[in-house]
This record gives structure tokens, C-alpha cells and sequence, in this order.
């Protein structure tokens, strides 16, 4: 009838498009938390399904299968490690190249003692696709030529001894990556003592015998 009323019972199309993002996001979560705990062939998207209270097929609506989930998992995590990198970069409150390193460092840290950067550093990117690797692979480029730059500017003006910036990068991103292999998240040692430890024996290394 023409003026009447009505309620429609379905959602606007942007309140569906948020609806699904939030489910997505909610969805690539719990697969992170499951990889990060059984690896990427012994984890069950069953187990994912089940903390979610889904059923196994309603994840496929937001991943076509198993790799793309990893593919995701990585990708958020290295995103994430190439914008923090490229905000340190720019601090203009901090005046020297060490200090926009150590907090880089630490907000790198802090990512990597997630499920998305346990994932990331518990499973090789050898599970992926050729073009997925090569994506990731280019991320995981990017954020090591912005650890080089760091460090170069740091030498640059005095702040750390001078050394190679490609041996220093490595070095730093590997210790860092080594807490998503063993760092216990119900141990005693909070993630604040555990970020500074690192940092401190890290950055210690870095500085000019004068400044030490």
C-alpha cells in the first residue's frame, strides 16, 4: 500500500559490509591462534570453526581454504611490522637514529608476542603458494631495508657504533622473532619485562663504547 510503513528486516548494505569485515576479522583471529599453537598441518579449521561457535562451511565464506587463512594470518602481522617501521622512521620527537630504533624495536616485540606473530615466525612461508610467497617475501624485504635505515642513521649521527646495517638488521629481527618460539605467555615474566630484557641486551651491543 502505498505510504504504509514497513521495517525491513534486512540491514543496509553498509551495516552488512561491517557485519562481514568484523566477521572476517574475527574469523582470520581464531585461525592465527590455532596455527600458532599446532602449526600450519597438524591445525584443524574444525578447531577454528569451534571456538567460534560456527560450523565449518561458514568459514569458507570468508576464506576460499586453509592457505589463504595462513596467507592472511602473515600478511596482517607484516603489515602491521611495515607500518610501525615506517611511523619510527618519521618521530620527530626522537633525535637520534638508536632512539627511533628502540622504539621500533619494542613495538616489534610486541606484534611479534601475538597469535598473528607467532604464526608468522612459527610457520615458514614454504606453506605457501609461489605468488603468496613472493608477496610476503617482499613485505618481509621491505621491513628489513627499514631496520638498515635505522641503524644507517643512527651511525650516521654517532648514536650506534659503526657495523654492518644489513648483519645488525638481521641480527635484531632475528633475536625479536625468536619470543614468538619460546616465549610462554602464562610464565611468571610479564610481556613488559620481557620487551625491555630483550631490548636492553639488544640495544647494549649497539651503542659506542664512549656512550656505554
Amino acid at each position: 500500500m502505498p505510504g504504509a510503513a514497513i521495517t525491513s528486516p534486512w540491514k543496509k548494505s553498509r551495516e552488512r559490509k561491517r557485519e562481514r569485515e568484523l566477521k572476517q576479522d574475527a574469523v582470520l583471529a581464531a585461525a592465527a591462534h590455532v596455527f600458532a599453537e599446532y602449526g600450519y598441518h597438524r591445525a584443524s579449521l574444525d578447531e577454528v570453526a569451534q571456538l567460534l561457535n560456527v560450523t565449518k562451511p561458514t568459514l569458507y565464506y570468508y576464506f576460499k581454504n586453509k592457505e589463504a587463512m595462513l596467507f592472511a594470518c602473515i600478511e596482517h602481522v607484516l603489515d602491521r611490522l611495515d607500518d610501525e617501521a615506517a611511523v619510527a622512521g618519521e618521530e620527530e620527537a626522537m633525535t637520534t637514529g638508536l632512539q627511533r630504533l628502540v622504539a621500533y624495536l619494542r613495538r616489534y616485540a610486541r606484534l611479534i608476542d601475538t597469535d598473528f606473530g607467532r604464526c608468522a615466525v612459527r610457520i615458514s612461508d614454504t606453506e605457501l603458494s609461489d605468488a603468496s610467497r613472493k608477496k610476503i617475501r617482499r613485505i618481509k624485504s621491505d621491513i628489513d631495508h627499514k631496520i638498515r635505515e635505522l641503524v644507517s642513521d643512527g651511525i650516521a649521527d654517532g648514536s650506534i657504533a659503526s657495523s654492518d646495517p644489513k648483519v645488525t638488521a638481521f641480527a635484531l629481527a632475528g633475536a625479536l622473532n625468536s619470543l614468538g618460539h619460546w616465549r610462554n605467555r602464562d610464565a611468571d615474566l610479564s610481556e613488559q619485562r620481557i620487551v625491555d630484557e630483550y631490548i636492553s641486551l639488544l640495544t647494549n651491543g649497539l651503542i659506542p663504547r664512549k656512550q656505554a
